[in-house]
């Protein structure tokens, strides 16, 4: 369950982590008077469930309340990613002199959560991770143990940001067991010039196991704008569209998110986010497929798969399941490796369809499949 940047900024505060003051409307003539409120100089930003807001022109600064309205009325009702903004933000502005990035997420192949951080905020983690891997630190978390002050510095030392955001690091730590999250991301936190650790932007995706708990975000959450994030929602798989071409299925979050980064790293981009989990049946691996193989714009797909709770074999029976029902017309790499990957490999070996491609290792079948997507017509 994906909140919203202003509902995402509502729980920082409440764990004490600083953040401008904002407020939220759908119509263009309240923005005027909300800049008001707020001294005139406004940031407004589109509320959608995606990233890439301020390129598309969904994040614009106006100098006073009427280029308030202005605004918030040219952004009302884009179209960001297959989004449609339906409530914009005016949050003051604010005096940057650095920017960073911070997020923990749910790793479920290693058993652990993560840490990602890097002094380099404010740009997409995943242009800076394949631009220079070395400015963005990855570092694990025992959830028994938790984000303490000192394991917060170790962060802050390993991705070289200052000492300030320690305190920053650990209250994010708690929005994340507190709040029952998978997800906690802030880019960029900045720091001003009068010293101040503040949050401008947030993210946050709640458990849909804890959904009965977190009533006070309404039914709304469980819709999506985008009609293939929609269907994924409805089959119970944990879906992202992406802007790019090659198809991605995952069993834990961290394996998804290193593949994203290897696939970039390829020369290829991700089409989506889709962890079809740890104990993934057979089934949801059939759903996985054909909720990707319905994106146009995907013209390879690549399944890695590292084999624990979820068996190789499943993952294997649940592909050739999904042959049964979809038309395969575009290349599919497989890697499997761990609990039962030779039977599984067999499993597809029997199938012996001619679109599918087994490559024992993640970064040979990244490579494939970045080549059959850039070279497919």
């Amino acid at each position: 369950m994906d909140l919203y940047e202003h509902q995402a900024r509502e729980l920082f505060a409440e764990h004490g982590i600083l953040v401008p003051r904002a407020e939220i409307t759908d119509s263009s003539k309240e923005a005027r008077e909300i800049a008001r409120r707020l001294g005139g100089r406004v940031v407004v930003k589109a509320q959608v469930k995606s990233g890439g807001r301020g390129k598309a022109g969904g994040v614009r600064v106006a100098a006073d309340p009427a280029a308030a309205e202005l605004t918030a009325r040219q952004i009302l009702g884009m179209d960001i990613k297959g989004h449609t903004v339906g409530t914009v933000m005016l949050a003051q502005p604010v005096d940057i002199e650095a920017e960073f990035y911070v997020s923990y997420v749910l790793d479920r192949a290693a058993g652990t959560f993560l840490a990602i951080a890097s002094a380099e905020g404010g740009t997409e983690i995943e242009e800076v991770a394949a631009a220079r891997p070395e400015a963005v630190a990855r570092i694990p978390v025992d959830p028994a143990e938790g984000v303490t002050t000192a394991t917060a510095a170790r962060i802050a030392a390993a991705a070289g940001l200052p000492p300030q955001t320690v305190d920053v690091l650990v209250r994010l730590w708690n929005v994340l067991t507190r709040e029952d999250a998978v997800l906690v991301e802030v880019n960029p936190l900045v720091r001003t010039a009068q010293g101040r650790i503040l949050a401008l932007d947030g993210k946050v995706t709640l458990d849909d196991n804890a959904r009965f708990r977190r009533e006070r975000w309404g039914a709304q959450e469980a819709t999506h704008d985008d009609p293939l994030e929609a269907e994924a929602a409805a089959k119970g798989l944990n879906y992202v569209k992406l802007e790019g071409e090659v198809g991605i299925i995952g069993n834990g979050a961290g394996l998804v998110m290193s593949t994203l980064d290897v696939v970039a790293g390829c020369g290829a981009r991700p089409a989506n986010f889709l962890d079809i989990g740890g104990g993934a049946s057979a089934r949801t691996m059939a759903d996985g497929l054909n909720v990707i193989l319905s994106d146009p714009s995907v013209r390879s797909v690549f399944v890695n798969v590292f084999g624990g709770i979820t068996a190789c074999d499943a993952v294997a029976d649940g592909i050739v399941s999904a042959l049964d029902s979809v038309r395969l017309t575009k290349p599919l790499v497989v890697r499997l490796d761990g609990n039962n990957a030779a039977r599984g490999r067999a499993v597809l070996d029997a199938r012996a369809h001619p679109l599918i491609q087994q490559v024992p290792t993640m970064d040979g079948a990244a490579r494939r499949a970045a080549e059959l997507a850039t070279n497919a017509t």
